[in-house]
């Protein structure tokens, strides 16, 4: 793959670029395989597209209002544009250009770091599979919400593909994406992500996997997977939009969610009153659940942190049969297997999420010691 942004210095964000693609993926499965030595059955990597697999453009928006830069920003606070990134869906990218001239159509200051002055922070644009957009302007502060809805139609107009518009409010001076206030400006709040056979609703602030395609291959293995064990309850835990718990659903599984995001929460039970499906999705730190009533299966999908030595403990003094293991991070999933010694991890298989960079999702299928 061959990228301007890269050749010239500007972005070097995809670190393994110049390694050919299948030498990125074998080294990604030694790598794994170097790390989870336990793992009994090693499946073939799921690969990807090197490039148009990205659903969602985080951009940092700086320079002027006539020319903002939709990008990254430099060591001195100077804003890169980025908005023809290879990585993109092409719908994504085709969008990026009216979303730059409704910046300055509607007078929006991008803000500047180095002075603290400005309010368009981020511009966070989402794709799905129908190719609608979610769109998300992330500012310091509401002042600039009466031009932005006095200018919307015109958006709208001029990007039919566009289905939710919200502001995010982030008034801190520091690194951080979003903030915790959201306001929808169009009437509908949810945009609707087909994978599968199933359609996940997803809000503004709910997490949803980069990559689509690998995404819907990650569920349709933990469904083959689990497809023949004796499983009837389910756990879902750090369950987000709860990708893993309706697929598991819709194979008559009684599932029970739990996510800390209330965001997140409401985009699953949506999804979950659509399909019709027996799954029940609530509030809650998913590291300290308690397993009151033992599942037959639980699964894990947690942050790069992975699950922590408390419910590792736990699940491994638990009588639950069945773990399966998704991890963006497998460096913190091999601690965490370590932790739970009465687990067998029968079989693994890494999918490659974020192509170009050292980073992959693996999902192991852990077995209880003495199970046929």
């Amino acid at each position: 793959m061959q990228c301007d942004y890269y050749d010239a210095g500007l972005c070097r964000s995809c670190t393994l670029l110049p390694i050919p693609y299948a030498s990125q993926l074998a080294a990604k499965s030694d790598r794994a395989r170097e790390l989870l030595p336990a793992v009994a059955d090693w499946l073939a990597p799921v690969s990807s597209p090197q490039e148009g697999f990205r659903n969602k453009a985080k951009l940092v928006v700086a320079g002027g209002t006539a020319e903002p830069t939709l990008g990254i920003l430099g060591p001195d606070g100077t804003g890169t544009d980025l908005r023809w990134c290879a990585l993109h869906a092409p719908a994504l990218t085709a969008a990026l250009p009216e979303l730059a001239g409704f910046i300055t159509g509607a007078s929006l200051q991008p803000y500047d770091v180095t002075a603290r002055t400005g309010e368009l922070k981020h511009l966070l644009v989402t794709i799905s599979p129908d190719s609608e957009l979610m769109v998300r302007f992330v500012l310091r502060s509401t002042e600039a919400e009466t031009r932005i809805r006095k200018h919307l139609r015109a958006l709208l107009a001029a990007l039919p593909a566009v289905r939710v518009v919200s502001l995010n409010i982030q008034p801190e001076h520091k690194a951080v994406l979003e903030g915790a206030r959201e306001i929808v400006l169009t009437e509908a709040a949810e945009l609707p992500m087909r994978i599968n056979d199933l359609t996940l609703l997803l809000r503004p602030q709910s997490f949803f996997q980069t990559n689509t395609e690998i995404a819907a291959a990650l569920y349709r293995s933990a469904v083959a997977w689990t497809a023949d064990l004796p499983v009837e309850s389910v756990l879902d835990l750090y369950c987000g939009v709860g990708g893993f718990g309706l697929h598991l659903a819709s194979r008559r599984r009684r599932v029970l969610g739990v996510e800390v995001s209330a965001e997140a929460v409401e985009s699953a039970r949506l999804s979950a009153a659509e399909a019709g499906l027996e799954a029940r999705f609530e509030v809650g730190d998913a590291a300290s659940q308690l397993l009151s009533e033992t599942p037959e299966l639980v699964v894990v999908n947690p942050p790069r942190r992975g699950i922590g030595t408390d419910l590792a403990r736990r699940l491994s003094s638990s009588e639950v049969p069945y773990v399966l293991y998704s991890s963006c991070n497998a460096e913190s999933l091999a601690r965490d297997l370590e932790l739970m010694p009465t687990l067998m991890p029968v079989r693994g298989q890494i999918f490659d999420m974020f192509p170009n960079t050292e980073h992959f999702e693996v999902l192991v299928l852990l077995q209880r010691n003495g199970l046929r």
